[in-house]
């Protein structure tokens, strides 16, 4: 079996094992376990299908960084729980997930899978950071449009899309963006920036919506290439679109680099290599699967490792 990594946007996904996991799910002394137990089950999943032999829970040092915000005041504002003035600002989190988090996080560390942040970045940031440097196939799983912007099929990178559920995963390559948006994904950013996502607080370009924006991509290749052609009378646009572009103008200057994710980031060193779990690491998850009522979920994981081939 040919190596291949798996980078996971470990909070889209627990986030969305939460919500699909009864949370009447607990621990013997009541604290919920539905999103471990369904973190758990998708890696279970996830690792068999796509044949993963690395793999990095990609995690959100700042899940807002500060310079975003500076660019885009309105950039996941409609998320903010409690402003912390120079830190981090806190997410707006349901308790019963907060409470979990750092239970993920023990059970990632005893699978032996590498937890992998960079201060004032999101996950988004160190998985286009990973994704770039890969010298190996890579896939991202992930529930988040902004990452199809990372789709190359000449790189080797695919994008596990899981907004329609576990059950019907779409794995997005530079085809099916295409077929989806009618963009290809090096066009995705200026695509997104037009579009806008209400889920980040982006605006967008008022009256511009994907066909709109896709058919101006399909005519002047990018973002500089419309906004040239927007200033340009002699160049055949309507007056309705090239207001559209002038009135967008302070923020197009700047959401680009809002919507791009950093791709070069400096994250040290760790390893990414999938080894079946032994000795007391193995005796510890054994028992916290029964301490914490997981159920399943941790034989379901342990067995995924154990079928692993022999690292090379």
């Amino acid at each position: 079996m040919a190596d291949r990594l798996m980078l996971l946007d470990t909070a889209s996904l627990y986030f969305r094992a939460f919500y699909g996991v009864p949370d009447s799910i607990t621990a013997p002394d009541g604290t919920p376990v539905n999103a471990v137990r369904g973190l758990l089950d998708m890696i279970a999943r996830l690792v068999p299908d796509f044949e993963a032999t690395h793999l990095v829970a990609c995690w959100d040092d700042d899940w807002r960084p500060a310079w975003r915000v500076e660019l885009i005041p309105s950039y996941k504002a409609h998320r903010v729980e409690r402003a912390v003035p120079g830190g981090v600002d806190v997410e707006e989190t349901p308790p019963g997930l907060i409470v979990q988090i750092p239970r993920i996080r023990e059970v990632l560390g005893l699978l032996g899978i590498a937890i992998v942040g960079a201060p004032e970045h999101e996950a988004d940031d160190v998985i286009g950071t990973l994704a770039t440097g890969a010298d190996l196939p890579v896939d991202v799983v992930t529930g988040d449009r902004d990452l199809f912007q990372l789709v190359d099929d000449e790189a080797s990178v695919r994008v596990v899309y899981t907004a329609r559920g576990m059950s019907r995963l779409e794995v997005l390559t530079d085809a099916s963006v295409v077929g989806k948006y009618g963009v290809l994904p090096q066009q995705y950013v200026d695509f997104s920036v037009m579009r806008g996502d209400s889920s980040d607080g982006l605006p967008g370009v008022a009256g511009v919506g994907e066909k709109t924006a896709a058919s101006l991509l399909q005519q002047f290749v990018d973002l500089d290439g419309i906004r040239a052609a927007a200033a340009d009378a002699s160049v055949p646009m309507s007056a309705s679109v090239r207001a559209k572009f002038a009135a967008a103008a302070d923020y197009l200057d700047v959401a680009p680099t809002v919507v791009e994710v950093v791709r070069d980031l400096d994250l040290g060193e760790f390893d990414s290599q999938l080894r079946p779990v032994t000795g007391a690491r193995r005796e510890a998850l054994e028992a916290l699967a029964t301490e914490w009522n997981l159920g399943g979920s941790v034989p379901r994981v342990l067995a995924a490792l154990d079928a692993l081939p022999p690292a090379g």
